[in-house]
């Protein structure tokens, strides 16, 4: 029981120690605007977590806008919920993955279309929240101008929130975000020849 109340006291004493650290740094982050966030790296999470995001906005009554860039199906679980939430615009603008594809005219004429939309969102400041989803790949492939993507990026209404998804990001866009993740692999079931789970990859 002694050795009990000493962890205990440890723990609050620690605690206590970091709860005047944290509220220092709450006390001051005084600055209110819109967010550039970028989840890039070849870990699995990307997505989930920039749709978790937009669930979140909904939930305080935030309108959003989704636009997926490279995916082409229609039937994954996150479409389903989403389609039916008010407040929310979702837009499937691609052909399907690139390897699949193969032609890259095609692609970058797709790419080009969905930037169109994206950028009524990215203009419009009823909108709160935006998801780019796997923009990355259309700037690598250059199937959009980079400098084209910063602009509009950059020049969008004050408040609005971006998410931008997909590997490889490239180091402009990371350099003008103003949160950047990096999803790191550590261990995936389709290395062990595990396929893609309904519920859990779509």
């Amino acid at each position: 029981m002694s050795n009990d109340n000493d962890l205990n006291a440890r723990h609050r004493t620690r605690m206590q120690r970091k709860k005047v650290i944290v509220d220092q740094h709450i006390a001051a982050a005084t600055i209110d605007k819109g967010l550039l966030l970028v989840l890039t790296g070849n870990g699995k999470g990307k997505s989930s977590s920039a749709f978790g995001m937009a669930a979140r906005a909904l939930g305080h009554g935030m309108r959003v806008a989704v636009v997926q860039f490279i995916k082409s199906r229609t039937d994954c679980g996150e479409e389903a919920f989403f389609g039916k939430q008010p407040n929310l615009d979702w837009h499937v603008m691609g052909d399907g993955f690139t390897w699949d594809t193969q032609d890259r005219e095609r692609d970058a004429l797709k790419a080009q279309a969905a930037w169109e939309v994206a950028r009524g969102y990215l203009r419009d400041p009823a909108v709160d929240l935006v998801v780019l989803d796997e923009l990355t790949y259309t700037i690598k492939y250059r199937y959009l101008e980079l400098e084209t993507v910063l602009h509009d990026l950059q020049a969008r209404p004050a408040l609005q929130h971006v998410v931008v998804t997909g590997r490889g990001a490239d180091p402009a866009l990371l350099a003008i975000a103003d949160t950047v993740t990096e999803m790191k692999p550590v261990k995936h079931a389709y290395a062990a020849g595990v396929r893609a789970q309904k519920g859990i990859e779509w």
